[in-house]
C-alpha cells in the first residue's frame, strides 16, 4: 500500500473501525483488498438502501415529501445517487432500473437531460445525470452516447462548459429566475461560445467522460481535465460558486464540483501525480488530514459544517473517497 505512505495519520484505520457498516465493507474490499460476500447479499440489503427503495413509487420515481410534481426528478436524481454510489446498486436490481428508466424519460430529442432548471438547458445536471445512469451500467445503451454527444455540442470553445444554461450566459438575473421557473418558457439559445469556462459547471459534466470506459482517456475529456485542474483553489468566472472556498467543502455522493470530486475525474483520465496542480491538491490534502487520519466535509469559511451525526457519517465517505484517488495515483 504504497498510497498509504503518503500520510502523517492512518486513515484506513478508523474507516475499518467505523460503525457504518457499508464505510466498512468498501473499505475492506477497496482499500485492503479483502474478500466481501456479494452486492445483494451485503450493501443491497441494509436498512438505508432498503427505507429508499420502500418510499419509490410505481413509476420509477420518488416523490419530495412535501412538494410537487416538478420536485420529482430532483428527488429521483438524489435518492439514486445514493443507492449508486454508496451501496453499489445498479440496472440489476429492479428498483434501480426503473428509476433509471424515469431519468431517460426525461431525455429530449436532442439528447440532454430537462427539467432541473425549467424548460432550459442544464449541461451540468446532465453530466452528473449521465454519470450515475453510466456507473448504473447503462454505458453501452444508445441514450448515453446521446447525451454524450449533446454535452460535447455545448462546450464553450475553449473545451469547458458554463455553470447554469449555456443559452442565457450574459441575461439579467431577473430573466434568468423567470426563466428557469416556468417549465413553459421557450427554451433559450443565446449562445455565446466565446465566454470562458466554468469551473463548477465544468467539473460537474466532466464526470459523464470520465465515468465512460470508452470516453475517460479521449481528447475531449483530457481538454477539459486540463482546464479543471488549471483553477484549483481560484475563483470561478461565473458569479454562481465563484468563491474559491467551494473548493474546499466538500459532498459525497458527488454533486457540486470541489476539489475531491474533481482529482477523482482528473485521476480516472490519467493527468500524472507530478502534474504541477494535481501535486498541489493532492498536498493540500496531505496537510489537512486531522489526527484522527480522517479529512472534515468542509475547510470554508462560508460553509459551515458543525460536528453532528450526520456530518461525522459524511466525513467517512469524503475520507474513503480521498482514500480511493491516493490509492488509484500511488499504487
Amino acid at each position: 500500500m504504497e498510497w498509504h505512505k503518503q500520510f502523517k495519520y492512518d486513515p484506513v484505520k478508523p474507516l475499518i473501525q467505523s460503525d457504518n457498516p457499508a464505510v466498512f465493507y468498501l473499505t475492506r474490499r477497496d482499500l485492503l483488498q479483502g474478500s466481501v460476500a456479494p452486492l445483494a447479499e451485503t450493501l443491497w440489503t441494509m436498512p438505508v438502501p432498503q427505507r429508499i427503495i420502500r418510499r419509490q413509487e410505481d413509476g420509477g420515481y420518488w416523490k419530495a415529501l412535501g412538494k410537487g410534481e416538478d420536485q420529482y426528478l430532483m428527488e429521483t436524481f438524489k435518492l439514486l445517487q445514493t443507492l449508486v454510489y454508496q451501496y453499489e446498486f445498479d440496472r440489476s436490481n429492479p428498483a434501480v432500473a426503473k428509476a433509471c428508466e424515469y431519468l431517460f424519460s426525461r431525455q429530449t430529442a436532442e439528447g440532454d437531460i430537462r427539467g432541473f432548471i425549467g424548460n432550459q438547458y442544464a449541461p451540468y445536471y446532465s453530466g452528473i445525470v449521465t454519470a450515475l445512469l453510466i456507473k448504473a451500467g447503462y454505458e453501452n445503451d444508445p441514450r448515453i452516447e446521446k447525451a454524450l454527444q449533446w454535452l460535447l455540442s455545448m462546450r464553450q470553445n475553449d473545451g469547458g462548459w458554463v455553470i447554469g444554461s449555456p443559452g442565457m450566459v450574459g441575461l439579467s438575473w431577473t430573466e434568468v429566475n423567470r426563466l428557469t421557473s416556468d417549465i413553459n418558457a421557450e427554451t433559450i439559445k443565446n449562445f455565446d461560445k466565446t465566454q470562458p469556462f466554468s469551473h463548477a459547471g465544468t467539473g460537474m459534466v466532466i464526470r459523464a467522460f470520465t465515468a465512460h470506459p470508452r470516453y475517460r482517456k479521449s481528447p475531449e475529456a483530457l481538454k477539459a481535465g486540463e482546464l479543471l485542474k488549471s483553477h484549483f483553489f481560484k475563483e470561478d468566472n461565473y458569479s454562481s460558486y465563484k468563491h474559491p472556498d467551494n473548493w474546499i467543502r466538500f459532498e459525497y455522493p458527488f454533486w457540486w464540483n470541489n476539489l475531491v470530486a474533481a482529482l477523482d475525474s482528473i485521476s480516472l483520465i490519467g493527468v500524472p501525480a507530478a502534474d504541477k496542480d494535481v501535486k498541489k491538491a493532492l498536498d493540500w490534502f496531505i496537510q489537512n488530514q486531522q489526527e484522527t487520519g480522517l479529512w472534515k466535509i468542509s475547510y470554508s469559511k462560508i460553509h459551515k459544517a458543525p460536528p453532528n451525526n450526520k456530518t461525522d457519517e459524511e466525513t467517512l465517505w469524503i475520507s474513503l473517497v480521498v482514500c480511493r484517488v491516493f490509492q488509484r495515483y500511488f499504487n
